[in-house]
């Protein structure tokens, strides 16, 4: 999370194939080795494998072409001479008014069109917050742990401290976010990455005590579309609009590569940051979101939603089913929602060679070591939505093989 896509790397070999490393690509025990820098996701995707569980991955192949081609066309044609300038560096009115009503329907929020900010994904929005929470006065912002490695890097880059929360069965433990003393926490109340918690009624409220305190929330929205076995719950920024800065985006609903989403900031900041993106890229490409407006305006972006939905569901079953039988006695978490499981297991086996023997096998996986700041039990995080359940019960047969060697 948090970690603006690189180029796609090379196709992989043909399934069956034993894959080989590019000339310049680390083998599977250097890529695991030490501490994950700011190059470690790079070097993860361009490493060649058969079967990608990586998280973070949408299904790419269900991109609605057609609506998106048809949304387009129609915008052109309706498109003035005017409207192919220099646009409102805040986003276009039509995807800020589109937007908000999304977030009324789908998420709880009541904003006006002037509140929402369109930014180029989570990742911008994180670094134009950057400069603002300093001016603040802040210069720590807690993150959950586990949490998003990619996330933390992005909050580091950016010059801030990043004190670790620990996550229970119920989210963030507030009372330990108390004690960092931070003036800032991220959280991904939603679908919590990597372990996918769902932030409970009672610790909502203790968060928003403690924003109501002085604090500020950023509530990065995670996942939060995809929800299978229960109804969703409400953002955050649906409470308190006051104390809370709320960012999504449609990288994991549409494509990482359309490079749009939003931020709902408080009040106060909405000038800052408005400023902040003026300077940093005079706003996002205008096409793109009067298409994207498009899509929230006719429903269609919904239907897609609701598609996704049945598929994503076929998939977690199947890589749910795989776990239990090639992976005894392991743990799933964060089942109800999200493109990825958490996965825990008993063997004193390291996360890490775990993934580095499963690359050697030609799967790729992500351990759950990389996203805690404190040590805690190993597990793997896989992602699910991007494969049909074929091949994912594959990859997770190949886990469950390296691990029965390394045991």
């Amino acid at each position: 999370r948090g970690v603006p896509p690189p180029p796609p790397p090379p196709p992989p070999p043909p399934r069956g194939a034993a894959p080989e490393q590019g000339r310049d690509a680390p083998g599977p025990r250097a890529l695991f080795a030490g501490e994950p820098g700011p190059e470690t996701f790079d070097a993860l995707r361009a490493a060649p494998a058969r079967i990608d569980l990586t998280p973070g991955r949408p299904d790419l192949s269900a991109f609605p072409r057609a609506a998106w081609l048809q949304a387009e066309r129609a915008v052109l044609a309706e498109l003035s001479a005017q409207d192919l300038g220099y646009g409102d560096p805040r986003g276009d009115p039509r995807l800020r008014r589109a937007v908000a009503d999304w977030l009324a329907r789908g998420r709880g929020i009541r904003v006006e069109p002037e509140g929402v900010l369109i930014v180029a994904g989570t990742a911008q929005a994180l670094t134009l917050l950057h400069p603002v929470l300093r001016e603040e006065g802040v210069t720590s912002v807690a993150v959950e742990d586990p949490g998003s490695l990619g996330t933390l890097q992005h909050l580091r880059n950016g010059g801030l401290e990043t004190p670790p929360v620990p996550v229970d069965g119920e989210g963030l433990r507030v009372d330990a976010l108390r004690a960092t003393g931070a003036p800032a926490v991220l959280v991904t109340p939603a679908h919590q990455f990597p372990t996918g918690v769902v932030t409970s009624g009672g610790r909502r409220r203790e968060l928003l005590r403690w924003a109501a305190d002085g604090g500020l929330v950023l509530e990065d929205d995670y996942d939060a579309e995809h929800r299978y076995d229960r109804p969703p719950v409400p953002a955050l920024g649906a409470r308190l609009p006051d104390r809370l800065c709320y960012l999504g985006s449609v990288s994991k609903l549409l494509a990482p590569a359309l490079r749009i989403g939003w931020m709902v900031p408080p009040p106060r900041h909405r000038r800052a940051l408005a400023e902040a993106k003026r300077f940093s890229d005079l706003g996002n490409a205008v096409l793109p979101q009067l298409v994207l407006a498009r899509l929230m305006e006719s429903g269609r972006l919904e239907r897609h939603l609701r598609l996704l939905r049945g598929r994503h569901t076929r998939r977690r079953d199947a890589v749910i089913g795989a776990v239990a039988e090639h992976l005894p006695g392991a743990v799933v978490h964060g089942a109800a929602a999200g493109l990825h499981l958490t996965v825990t297991y008993a063997a004193d086996v390291p996360d890490t060679a775990l993934c580095a023997a499963a690359l050697a096998r030609g799967v790729k996986c992500q351990p759950l070591s990389w996203h805690r700041q404190v040590p805690g039990r190993p597990g793997l995080v896989l992602g699910y939505a991007a494969d049909p359940p074929g091949p994912l019960v594959e990859g997770v047969a190949a886990i469950g093989a390296a691990l029965r060697e390394l045991a």
